[in-house]
């Protein structure tokens, strides 16, 4: 596991970076932009790294509120084929998303800021969920259940810098 310079985008709606990426011209479509100077962790990075393990790949997403985890795993959503509208589900805890790519058959989002106790998130079948290795999954406030968060998870954090830009900091 190593530690990467940080990076950072702006926020916009949601994004597009694909059209970007393939010489979309930036005004004609919002976008998070990535700070092309800095080691670039943009979310179809991220998913082009991920590969099926012998467990759940779990991607572990920190920062304040309004710091730019739920716009991250929207993105990672719409790259694995999320059709629905993909919200945080700060109340309902967990949102499982079918998905066909690369093997992963599920995307599990979990928001643990409700979350006072790790044992809330054994009673949902946090156990099973991190056994099956075609489960992708991302929990945002992963600080909230230290103790059950895979030594091996690939930790993101945000930093909030200013009203439009982020700060993005992982290990991998």
């Amino acid at each position: 596991m190593g530690h990467h310079p940080p990076l950072r985008f702006k926020l916009g709606l949601p994004a597009e970076i694909a059209h970007r990426a393939k010489g979309g011209d930036e005004s004609s479509r919002p976008f998070l932009m990535y700070n092309t100077g800095m080691i670039n962790l943009s979310p179809e990075q991220l998913v082009d790294s991920v590969a099926l393990g012998n467990q759940a790949t779990v991607i572990a997403l920190q920062g304040d509120l309004g710091a730019g985890k739920t716009t991250f795993a929207q993105e990672v959503g719409k790259i694995l084929g999320v059709r629905e509208n993909m919200h945080s589900p700060t109340f309902v805890i967990m949102k499982v998303y079918e998905v066909d790519f690369k093997g992963f058959k599920n995307l599990i989002h979990i928001d643990a800021y409700r979350i006072e106790k790790e044992g809330e998130l054994l009673h949902l079948g946090w156990n099973e969920i991190i056994k099956e290795p075609e489960n992708l999954v991302l929990i945002e406030w992963p600080e909230n259940v230290p103790g059950l968060i895979p030594k091996n998870a690939i930790k993101i954090l945000f930093k909030h810098v200013d009203e439009n830009t982020r700060e993005i900091m992982y290990e991998s």
